[in-house]
Protein backbone atom coordinates (compact mmCIF):
# COMPACT_ATOMS: atom_id res chain seq x y z
CA UNK A 1 0.00 0.00 0.00
CA UNK A 2 2.70 2.55 0.80
CA UNK A 3 4.30 1.70 -2.50
CA UNK A 4 0.95 2.32 -4.24
CA UNK A 5 0.55 5.68 -2.51
CA UNK A 6 4.07 6.67 -3.43
CA UNK A 7 3.44 5.73 -7.04
CA UNK A 8 0.19 7.70 -7.07
CA UNK A 9 1.93 10.76 -5.61
CA UNK A 10 4.72 10.44 -8.16
CA UNK A 11 2.24 10.26 -11.04
CA UNK A 12 0.33 13.22 -9.65
CA UNK A 13 3.44 15.35 -9.27
CA UNK A 14 4.56 14.41 -12.78
CA UNK A 15 1.17 15.37 -14.19
CA UNK A 16 1.29 18.71 -12.41
CA UNK A 17 4.78 19.37 -13.69
CA UNK A 18 3.74 18.49 -17.25
CA UNK A 19 0.64 20.65 -16.95
CA UNK A 20 2.70 23.58 -15.69
CA UNK A 21 5.20 23.12 -18.50
CA UNK A 22 2.47 22.95 -21.14
CA UNK A 23 0.78 26.02 -19.67
CA UNK A 24 4.05 27.93 -19.74
CA UNK A 25 4.61 26.99 -23.35
CA UNK A 26 1.03 27.97 -24.24
CA UNK A 27 1.59 31.42 -22.74
CA UNK A 28 4.87 31.98 -24.57
CA UNK A 29 4.50 34.72 -27.19
CA UNK A 30 4.22 33.55 -30.76
CA UNK A 31 6.99 34.23 -33.26
CA UNK A 32 4.85 37.00 -34.74
CA UNK A 33 4.38 38.62 -31.33
CA UNK A 34 8.11 38.35 -30.62
CA UNK A 35 8.85 39.93 -34.00
CA UNK A 36 6.61 42.93 -33.32
CA UNK A 37 8.02 43.22 -29.79
CA UNK A 38 11.57 43.54 -31.09
CA UNK A 39 10.47 46.00 -33.79
CA UNK A 40 8.99 48.17 -31.04
CA UNK A 41 12.29 47.88 -29.17
CA UNK A 42 14.26 48.91 -32.25
CA UNK A 43 12.03 51.69 -33.53
CA UNK A 44 9.98 52.72 -30.52
CA UNK A 45 6.30 52.13 -29.85
CA UNK A 46 4.25 54.72 -31.74
CA UNK A 47 0.56 54.56 -30.91
CA UNK A 48 -1.73 53.98 -33.89
CA UNK A 49 1.13 53.35 -36.32
CA UNK A 50 2.60 50.26 -37.96
CA UNK A 51 5.49 48.48 -36.26
CA UNK A 52 7.34 48.57 -39.60
CA UNK A 53 6.89 50.84 -42.61
CA UNK A 54 5.27 53.32 -40.24
CA UNK A 55 5.76 56.32 -42.51
CA UNK A 56 3.71 56.26 -45.67
CA UNK A 57 1.20 57.88 -47.97
CA UNK A 58 -2.04 56.48 -49.41
CA UNK A 59 -3.13 56.91 -53.02
CA UNK A 60 -5.88 55.68 -55.31
CA UNK A 61 -5.78 54.36 -58.84
CA UNK A 62 -6.83 51.50 -61.07
CA UNK A 63 -5.51 48.31 -62.65
CA UNK A 64 -6.21 47.40 -66.28
CA UNK A 65 -5.35 43.78 -67.18
CA UNK A 66 -3.53 42.75 -70.33
CA UNK A 67 -4.89 40.18 -72.78
CA UNK A 68 -2.04 37.82 -71.83
CA UNK A 69 -2.94 37.75 -68.14
CA UNK A 70 -6.13 35.76 -68.72
CA UNK A 71 -4.16 33.01 -70.46
CA UNK A 72 -2.25 32.07 -67.32
CA UNK A 73 -4.82 32.59 -64.55
CA UNK A 74 -8.57 32.29 -64.16
CA UNK A 75 -8.58 35.18 -61.66
CA UNK A 76 -11.38 37.66 -62.28
CA UNK A 77 -8.82 40.43 -61.84
CA UNK A 78 -7.50 39.53 -65.29
CA UNK A 79 -10.86 39.03 -67.01
CA UNK A 80 -12.72 42.28 -67.23
CA UNK A 81 -12.54 46.03 -67.12
CA UNK A 82 -10.21 48.06 -64.94
CA UNK A 83 -10.70 47.71 -61.17
CA UNK A 84 -10.09 50.33 -58.45
CA UNK A 85 -6.90 50.00 -56.39
CA UNK A 86 -5.81 51.54 -53.10
CA UNK A 87 -2.03 51.95 -52.93
CA UNK A 88 0.19 52.74 -49.95
CA UNK A 89 3.80 53.81 -50.54
CA UNK A 90 6.08 53.66 -47.51
CA UNK A 91 9.54 53.98 -45.96
CA UNK A 92 11.13 51.12 -44.04
CA UNK A 93 11.44 51.01 -40.23
CA UNK A 94 8.86 51.81 -37.58
CA UNK A 95 10.16 55.37 -37.16
CA UNK A 96 7.40 57.73 -38.38
CA UNK A 97 9.77 60.69 -38.61
CA UNK A 98 12.52 58.99 -40.61
CA UNK A 99 13.92 61.06 -43.46
CA UNK A 100 12.82 59.72 -46.83
CA UNK A 101 16.41 59.87 -48.07
CA UNK A 102 17.95 58.02 -45.13
CA UNK A 103 19.69 54.74 -45.88
CA UNK A 104 17.51 53.00 -43.29
CA UNK A 105 14.38 54.14 -45.14
CA UNK A 106 15.24 51.41 -47.65
CA UNK A 107 13.63 49.26 -48.78
CA UNK A 108 10.66 51.42 -49.73
CA UNK A 109 7.44 49.53 -50.03
CA UNK A 110 4.23 49.47 -52.01
CA UNK A 111 1.09 47.72 -50.79
CA UNK A 112 -1.99 47.34 -52.97
CA UNK A 113 -5.63 46.46 -52.39
CA UNK A 114 -7.48 45.55 -55.60
CA UNK A 115 -11.27 46.02 -55.41
CA UNK A 116 -12.66 43.08 -57.36
CA UNK A 117 -15.95 42.98 -59.21
CA UNK A 118 -17.59 40.60 -56.72
CA UNK A 119 -16.98 43.01 -53.85
CA UNK A 120 -13.96 41.20 -52.43
CA UNK A 121 -10.41 42.49 -52.13
CA UNK A 122 -7.08 41.10 -53.27
CA UNK A 123 -3.87 42.31 -51.63
CA UNK A 124 -0.31 42.48 -52.94
CA UNK A 125 2.65 43.56 -50.80
CA UNK A 126 5.95 44.34 -52.55
CA UNK A 127 9.14 46.29 -51.84
CA UNK A 128 12.35 47.44 -53.48
CA UNK A 129 14.44 44.44 -52.39
CA UNK A 130 15.22 41.99 -55.18
CA UNK A 131 15.18 39.16 -52.65
CA UNK A 132 14.71 38.82 -48.89
CA UNK A 133 17.55 38.62 -46.34
CA UNK A 134 16.16 35.54 -44.56
CA UNK A 135 13.92 32.61 -45.44
CA UNK A 136 11.63 32.16 -42.41
CA UNK A 137 9.74 34.16 -39.84
CA UNK A 138 11.96 32.81 -37.07
CA UNK A 139 15.08 33.96 -38.90
CA UNK A 140 13.58 37.42 -39.44
CA UNK A 141 12.83 37.69 -35.71
CA UNK A 142 16.41 36.63 -34.95
CA UNK A 143 17.79 39.18 -37.44
CA UNK A 144 15.85 41.95 -35.70
CA UNK A 145 17.02 40.73 -32.30
CA UNK A 146 20.61 40.79 -33.50
CA UNK A 147 20.14 44.35 -34.77
CA UNK A 148 18.63 45.41 -31.43
CA UNK A 149 21.66 44.00 -29.58
CA UNK A 150 24.16 45.74 -31.87
CA UNK A 151 24.14 49.37 -30.80
CA UNK A 152 27.09 51.74 -31.22
CA UNK A 153 28.69 50.54 -27.97
CA UNK A 154 28.43 46.82 -28.77
CA UNK A 155 31.68 44.87 -28.96
CA UNK A 156 32.80 43.50 -32.31
CA UNK A 157 31.88 41.25 -33.84
CA UNK A 158 28.39 42.41 -32.90
CA UNK A 159 25.39 40.12 -32.81
CA UNK A 160 24.30 41.56 -36.17
CA UNK A 161 27.74 40.95 -37.69
CA UNK A 162 27.69 37.36 -36.46
CA UNK A 163 24.19 36.84 -37.82
CA UNK A 164 25.13 38.31 -41.20
CA UNK A 165 28.17 36.04 -41.39
CA UNK A 166 26.00 32.96 -40.95
CA UNK A 167 23.27 34.34 -43.25
CA UNK A 168 25.03 35.74 -46.35
CA UNK A 169 21.75 36.85 -47.97
CA UNK A 170 21.42 39.60 -45.33
CA UNK A 171 24.15 41.84 -46.72
CA UNK A 172 23.46 40.85 -50.32
CA UNK A 173 19.74 41.67 -50.09
CA UNK A 174 20.39 45.01 -48.43
CA UNK A 175 22.53 46.13 -51.34
CA UNK A 176 19.65 45.66 -53.81
CA UNK A 177 17.44 48.44 -52.40
CA UNK A 178 18.37 52.02 -53.31
CA UNK A 179 16.81 55.41 -52.65
CA UNK A 180 14.60 56.66 -55.54
CA UNK A 181 13.89 60.18 -56.72
CA UNK A 182 10.18 59.37 -56.47
CA UNK A 183 7.90 56.63 -55.22
CA UNK A 184 6.82 56.51 -58.87
CA UNK A 185 10.39 55.93 -60.12
CA UNK A 186 11.21 52.75 -58.20
CA UNK A 187 10.81 49.08 -59.12
CA UNK A 188 8.95 47.05 -56.50
CA UNK A 189 9.48 43.30 -56.29
CA UNK A 190 7.48 40.46 -54.87
CA UNK A 191 10.06 38.47 -52.93
CA UNK A 192 7.54 35.70 -52.20
CA UNK A 193 6.38 33.16 -54.76
CA UNK A 194 2.70 32.67 -55.56
CA UNK A 195 0.87 30.29 -57.88
CA UNK A 196 -1.27 31.08 -60.93
CA UNK A 197 -4.02 28.56 -61.69
CA UNK A 198 -5.70 28.61 -65.12
CA UNK A 199 -9.06 27.25 -66.26
CA UNK A 200 -7.58 23.81 -66.85
CA UNK A 201 -6.01 23.62 -63.42
CA UNK A 202 -2.48 24.20 -64.68
CA UNK A 203 -0.30 25.71 -61.98
CA UNK A 204 2.50 28.22 -62.61
CA UNK A 205 4.69 29.64 -59.82
CA UNK A 206 5.51 33.35 -60.20
CA UNK A 207 6.72 36.46 -58.43
CA UNK A 208 5.24 39.94 -58.89
CA UNK A 209 7.23 42.87 -60.22
CA UNK A 210 6.00 46.48 -60.56
CA UNK A 211 8.15 48.49 -62.98
CA UNK A 212 7.67 52.27 -63.40
CA UNK A 213 6.70 53.23 -66.95
CA UNK A 214 8.88 56.35 -66.68
CA UNK A 215 11.83 54.21 -65.68
CA UNK A 216 13.62 53.72 -62.38
CA UNK A 217 15.59 56.73 -61.12
CA UNK A 218 17.96 56.14 -58.21
CA UNK A 219 19.74 58.80 -56.16
CA UNK A 220 23.26 58.63 -54.76
CA UNK A 221 23.62 58.86 -50.99
CA UNK A 222 24.86 62.43 -51.42
CA UNK A 223 21.90 63.41 -53.60
CA UNK A 224 19.41 61.80 -51.22
CA UNK A 225 20.95 63.62 -48.24
CA UNK A 226 20.24 66.96 -49.89
CA UNK A 227 16.51 66.26 -50.23
CA UNK A 228 13.98 67.32 -47.61
CA UNK A 229 12.90 64.79 -44.97
CA UNK A 230 9.51 64.30 -46.63
CA UNK A 231 10.53 64.72 -50.26
CA UNK A 232 9.01 61.44 -51.45
CA UNK A 233 5.51 62.18 -50.18
CA UNK A 234 5.77 65.78 -51.39
CA UNK A 235 7.02 64.72 -54.81
CA UNK A 236 4.29 62.11 -55.36
CA UNK A 237 1.66 64.66 -54.34
CA UNK A 238 3.00 67.18 -56.85
CA UNK A 239 3.38 64.53 -59.56
CA UNK A 240 -0.15 63.15 -59.25
CA UNK A 241 -1.61 66.66 -59.30
CA UNK A 242 -0.23 66.94 -62.86
CA UNK A 243 -0.61 63.42 -64.27
CA UNK A 244 -1.01 59.79 -63.19
CA UNK A 245 1.96 57.60 -62.36
CA UNK A 246 1.99 54.28 -64.22
CA UNK A 247 3.57 50.91 -63.48
CA UNK A 248 3.84 47.82 -65.65
CA UNK A 249 2.64 44.87 -63.59
CA UNK A 250 4.74 41.85 -64.45
CA UNK A 251 4.97 38.24 -63.35
CA UNK A 252 8.35 36.52 -63.37
CA UNK A 253 7.60 32.89 -64.19
CA UNK A 254 9.49 30.09 -62.48
CA UNK A 255 10.91 27.16 -64.38
CA UNK A 256 11.10 23.60 -63.03
CA UNK A 257 13.64 23.47 -60.22
CA UNK A 258 13.38 27.13 -59.28
CA UNK A 259 12.81 27.32 -55.49
CA UNK A 260 9.44 28.65 -54.36
CA UNK A 261 10.00 28.17 -50.62
CA UNK A 262 13.05 30.38 -50.12
CA UNK A 263 12.74 34.15 -50.56
CA UNK A 264 16.52 34.58 -50.23
CA UNK A 265 17.00 32.92 -53.63
CA UNK A 266 16.05 35.08 -56.63
CA UNK A 267 15.28 33.32 -59.88
CA UNK A 268 17.64 33.93 -62.80
CA UNK A 269 17.08 37.16 -64.72
CA UNK A 270 16.51 35.22 -67.93
CA UNK A 271 13.25 33.75 -66.65
CA UNK A 272 10.24 34.76 -68.74
CA UNK A 273 8.20 37.72 -67.53
CA UNK A 274 4.54 38.02 -68.44
CA UNK A 275 2.80 41.39 -68.80
CA UNK A 276 -0.21 41.29 -66.48
CA UNK A 277 -1.42 44.83 -67.13
CA UNK A 278 -0.99 48.44 -66.04
CA UNK A 279 -1.33 50.03 -62.62
CA UNK A 280 -2.29 53.70 -62.84
CA UNK A 281 -1.91 55.79 -59.67
CA UNK A 282 -4.14 58.83 -60.05
CA UNK A 283 -4.40 60.77 -56.78
CA UNK A 284 -3.64 60.85 -53.08
CA UNK A 285 -6.54 60.23 -50.71
CA UNK A 286 -8.00 63.26 -48.95
CA UNK A 287 -6.68 62.30 -45.49
CA UNK A 288 -3.80 59.87 -45.86
CA UNK A 289 -2.96 59.65 -42.15
CA UNK A 290 -6.52 58.71 -41.30
CA UNK A 291 -7.00 56.36 -44.23
CA UNK A 292 -3.93 54.24 -43.53
CA UNK A 293 -5.05 53.44 -39.98
CA UNK A 294 -7.89 51.31 -41.32
CA UNK A 295 -5.83 49.65 -44.04
CA UNK A 296 -4.54 46.13 -43.52
CA UNK A 297 -2.73 44.48 -46.43
CA UNK A 298 -2.45 40.70 -46.13
CA UNK A 299 -0.27 38.72 -48.57
CA UNK A 300 -2.65 35.76 -48.42
CA UNK A 301 -5.75 37.83 -49.28
CA UNK A 302 -6.00 36.49 -52.81
CA UNK A 303 -8.70 35.42 -55.26
CA UNK A 304 -9.61 32.25 -57.16
CA UNK A 305 -6.87 31.71 -59.72
CA UNK A 306 -4.01 32.93 -57.51
CA UNK A 307 -2.77 30.87 -54.57
CA UNK A 308 -0.01 30.98 -51.96
CA UNK A 309 3.07 28.86 -52.57
CA UNK A 310 5.03 26.83 -50.03
CA UNK A 311 7.03 29.92 -49.03
CA UNK A 312 6.89 30.00 -45.19
CA UNK A 313 7.44 33.76 -45.14
CA UNK A 314 3.95 34.39 -46.50
CA UNK A 315 2.25 33.07 -43.37
CA UNK A 316 4.92 34.66 -41.17
CA UNK A 317 4.13 38.05 -42.69
CA UNK A 318 0.39 37.50 -42.32
CA UNK A 319 0.75 36.64 -38.64
CA UNK A 320 3.04 39.61 -37.92
CA UNK A 321 0.83 42.07 -39.81
CA UNK A 322 -2.18 40.86 -37.83
CA UNK A 323 -0.39 41.41 -34.52
CA UNK A 324 0.77 44.88 -35.57
CA UNK A 325 -2.72 45.82 -36.76
CA UNK A 326 -4.31 44.59 -33.53
CA UNK A 327 -1.94 46.61 -31.39
CA UNK A 328 -2.21 49.84 -33.36
CA UNK A 329 -6.01 49.54 -33.38
CA UNK A 330 -6.26 49.47 -29.58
Amino acid sequence: MPHSKFRHALLLSTAIALSTSISARAEEPSTAEQTIDVMNKLFGNHAGLRANHAKGVVAEGSFTPSAEAATISKASLFRGPAVPVTIRFSDATGVPTISDGAANANPHGMSLKFKLGDGSDMDVVVNALKFFPVATGEEFRDLLRAAAESGPDAAHPTALERFATSHPAVAAAGKTAKTPSSFARQTYNGVNAFIFVDNDGKRQPFRFRFVPVDGEEILTLEEAAKRGPNYLSEEISSRLAKEPARFRVLAQLAEPGDPTNDATKPWPDDRKTLDLGTLMVTKLVANSAEAEKALLFMPNALTDGIEVSDDPLIDARVQAYAVSFSRRSQ
